[in-house]
């Protein structure tokens, strides 16, 4: 998907950024480490399952626990490949009239919320300079935007255009 396309007849550009791909990659750290200790319990079901299967000759028990030794698998590694790979498709802009997420791992998607609808968002530092925003239309989360190195200039926009919605 082009990035020309994702702006309207009109519409002005006034802020680009990228995710931090560390930050972006890591964001889900903890999965990570619930998943490591998943795949250890499922790896010594595997292996129990294994061998009582063959002196009870019951196929069946080698099998059982395949699956939760991939789910372990995808939870202790696979989501951070995916993360990355996704980061490749990750963009965030903001224009004079709305928020523009571009996200996806093999079909880019977009998510665009009007600025005249947002009523607040709040940032969480992850590092001196590097922050996660989520934005609220009412009571209710609408989008984040993830891992934003300097976010100074994005809260800025932000800020004046929840300003001007009156909020």
């Amino acid at each position: 998907m082009k990035d020309e396309m994702l702006l309207e007849e009109g519409e002005t550009l006034c802020w680009e950024a990228r995710p931090a791909p560390r930050c972006y990659t890591f964001r889900h750290w903890k999965h990570a480490l619930f998943g490591l200790f998943f795949l250890v319990v499922s790896s010594v079901w595997q292996y129990l399952g294994i061998g009582m299967a063959n002196e009870y000759a019951i196929a069946w028990l080698a099998w059982l626990p395949v699956p939760f030794v991939l789910v372990g698998l995808y939870f202790s590694c696979g989501h951070l490949v995916q993360a990355r790979l996704e980061w490749n498709n990750v963009l965030y802009r903001l224009t004079d009239r709305r928020v523009i997420v571009r996200r996806g791992l093999l079909t880019p998607r977009l998510q665009s919320l009007p600025l005249a609808g947002l009523t607040y968002f709040t940032l969480h530092w992850q590092g001196e300079q590097l922050g996660t925003l989520r934005l609220y239309k009412g009571q209710e989360q609408q989008m984040i935007l993830h891992c934003i190195e300097h976010p100074q200039r994005a809260i800025t926009l932000l800020e004046a255009a929840i300003a001007a919605n009156g909020e």
